[in-house]
């Protein structure tokens, strides 16, 4: 009996990208609130001005709000309708096709990082900040291409001094994407599930931050497989649940940038989350 044709799922080798691509397209979307604001405008569909955006993100206050747009504007991620003091924004092309990303983001963190229900815009962000640190896309690489490496053997591949490379795996490691093999002193590092299975994100964010002139058309994200677990997944972080305890206090928030599941397009419900992960162990 012949087995029906199962597509094989895309390749993504870690090691591929533009490590200097996707760490300077991390930059530009990672400061907090980028994604909570670029959700709304999106969600609304029209320009809006500073004060209408914080009528709908009550836990962000005008002036924080204010900040952000003008840093998104020179980012590219949004324009002003005029020049006059206090025109409205819109979305550029550029953040309008963050929602791909914004997707990529959310299931590779659902899956490997906490899967519990947590406002997609906070996980978005959450996401990105594990993943923007400096040289991190290069250390991951370094480890998916060697692993499991010793520490002076990874410090070599990125070519970066041993303090720095200490660092930078000891914030991998509370962020859930690098571990050791074994308790003892000297233990090679290797990645996790969350860090073997970021090809997905990659790929997305590097096609993302092409250059102007070969700019990618919207089309659907990049799927995130799910795998067999072998290690725990990690709770979002402080921050998250900072934001969260905002968002319990806020009864006017509208909301799909805080829905918890998979969504084509993020649309805001009626109510706001009342659910945050704990803080995550260092």
């Amino acid at each position: 009996m012949n087995q029906p044709h199962v597509p094989a799922r895309p390749v993504f080798p870690i090691n591929s990208f533009d490590a200097q691509r996707i760490e300077d397209a991390f930059a530009l979307m990672g400061p907090k609130w980028t994604t909570w604001s670029v959700m709304t405008l999106a969600q609304e569909g029209r320009p809006m001005r500073i004060r209408d955006i914080a009528a709908k993100l009550p836990f962000v206050s005008e002036q924080v709000l204010g900040l952000r747009l003008a840093a998104m504007q020179t980012g590219g991620l949004v324009t002003r309708t005029d020049t006059r003091h206090g025109a409205p924004y819109r979305l550029s092309a550029l953040g309008e096709s963050l929602t791909h990303v914004h997707r990529t983001l959310a299931d590779w963190s659902r899956i490997y990082l906490a899967p519990d229900a947590t406002a997609e815009a906070e996980r978005v962000e959450d996401a990105v900040r594990r993943l923007r640190p400096r040289h991190s896309t290069a250390l991951i690489q370094v480890l998916a291409d060697g692993g499991p490496m010793r520490f002076g053997h990874i410090a070599e591949g990125i070519g970066r001094a041993d303090a720095f490379t200490r660092q930078r795996l000891l914030r991998l490691q509370a962020d859930g994407l690098v571990t050791r093999t074994g308790p003892q002193h000297g233990a090679p590092y290797t990645l996790t599930d969350a860090g073997q299975e970021l090809g997905p994100v990659y790929a997305t964010v590097e096609r993302w931050s092409a250059p102007l002139s070969t700019r990618w058309t919207p089309s659907p994200p990049v799927p995130v497989a799910t795998t067999q677990r072998t290690h725990s997944t990690v709770p979002l972080g402080s921050d998250g649940a900072r934001t969260a305890a905002a968002l319990r206090r806020s009864a006017a928030v509208p909301s799909a940038l805080f829905s918890h599941g998979s969504q084509p397009q993020p649309r805001v419900p009626t109510a706001v989350t009342t659910q945050s992960a704990p803080g995550r162990v260092r």
